[in-house]
């Protein structure tokens, strides 16, 4: 079982990297569809963990490792105070959204609430989602040939609070400015923190990543499982 880390920890080398993602189709065969009762069951069981997040990657991340969820809407101010070190940023912001999805929730539910930030980092300076194109340009121009840090958290609350954060490291190849205008061109940018999405066409900028390849996406898989089974939820293949 993982216990809660400070700030400055840093993630177990290898943790969700990715290793092994480019499998062919022959590596995992299809599974047959559950039967329509079991889907049925499933379903009327309620969530096992309710998520306080609208990101699509995080929803993809957790049902990747077969966890049953709904969602819960919540609003955090995600303004970094001064001289906070993105550790404990992203560690404040996760906890918090825990936290404000199980006062949103009340007394309706015994299910866990998981929330999770992910900071991009660059020379100790946090890159937030970029506010228009012009940003996201400037944000992919200071990435560009250079490493950086992705630091994520993930937090449990209900009943008791508990968080864990991860840090990788990524290597940008140099961009040209044919690159980054065709790839904010594409919108991908918009929506995420340093203004790039390593699941999509970002992939092909990067040259390297030493850490976690789904803390990068936006939930450290690892970690987030070992957290979640601390708590008694069930994931895939949990008898």
């Amino acid at each position: 079982m993982l216990e809660p880390v400070s700030a400055d920890a840093t993630a177990w080398t290898g943790a969700g990297t990715g290793r092994g993602t480019a499998v062919s189709r022959m590596d995992h065969p299809a599974r047959a569809p559950l039967p329509q009762t079991m889907n049925d069951n499933i379903t009327n069981l309620g969530p096992a963990v309710w998520l306080a997040s609208t990101s699509p990657r995080r929803r993809k991340l957790l049902r990747q490792i077969g966890v049953r969820f709904d969602l819960v809407s919540v609003a955090v101010d995600e303004t970094p105070e001064p001289n906070e070190e993105p550790g404990q940023y992203v560690i404040r912001l996760a906890s918090a959204k825990a936290q404000a999805g199980l006062a949103a929730l009340g007394q309706d539910t015994h299910a866990p609430v998981l929330g999770a930030d992910t900071a991009v980092v660059l020379g100790g300076i946090i890159l937030g989602k970029p506010t228009d194109e012009h940003e996201a340009v400037a944000q992919l121009q200071l990435l560009s040939g250079r490493s950086h840090e992705v630091y994520c958290a993930v937090a449990l609350a209900n009943p008791t609070p508990t968080a864990v954060c991860v840090t990788s490291e990524v290597w940008f190849k140099a961009l040209a400015e044919a690159e980054i205008a065709h790839y904010v061109a594409t919108q991908e940018s918009m929506d995420k923190a340093g203004s790039y999405a390593i699941q999509g066409y970002a992939a092909a900028f990067i040259t390297r990543l030493e850490g976690s390849y789904s803390a990068v996406m936006g939930l450290p898989l690892f970690e987030t499982s070992e957290l979640l089974r601390a708590r008694g939820v069930e994931l895939f293949g949990d008898a």
